[in-house]
């Protein structure tokens, strides 16, 4: 049986730097890095690994990387701040904020409607 250790979810970036600032920027923190090589950016529950690339990639369609909040009014002010474009929705199971990366990777803030 294999032992999975840790896992991360890897993103093609243009440049590993402007990343970093945008991951930062909406809470995340840096776990490591390997020179222009390879970034690691962490929360709680999820570790994005920022890989740098010379040619721009086609965001995927199928996935996107939600995070949940208490208070989705904070993240709106801190996206706002930050002038990442964001498009607010009320849904069935929570109030999001959608928004992309620099490379244009589909990311959301929800407070769950559930709690």
């Amino acid at each position: 049986m294999i032992k999975i250790t840790e896992t991360n979810v890897t993103l093609m970036v243009m440049s590993i730097d402007k990343s970093i600032k945008f991951y930062e920027s909406i809470g995340m923190t840096l776990k490591s890095r390997w020179g222009e090589h390879y970034a690691m950016m962490e929360t709680t529950g999820l570790t994005i690994g920022l890989h740098p690339t010379e040619k721009p990639v086609k965001p995927s369609t199928q996935v996107s990387i939600g995070f949940m909040v208490d208070d989705i009014s904070e993240v709106r002010k801190i996206l706002t701040k930050n002038k990442i474009k964001h498009s607010d929705e009320d849904g069935k199971s929570g109030i999001y904020s959608h928004f992309t990366d620099l490379d244009g990777t589909a990311l959301y803030f929800t407070q769950p409607k559930w709690k």
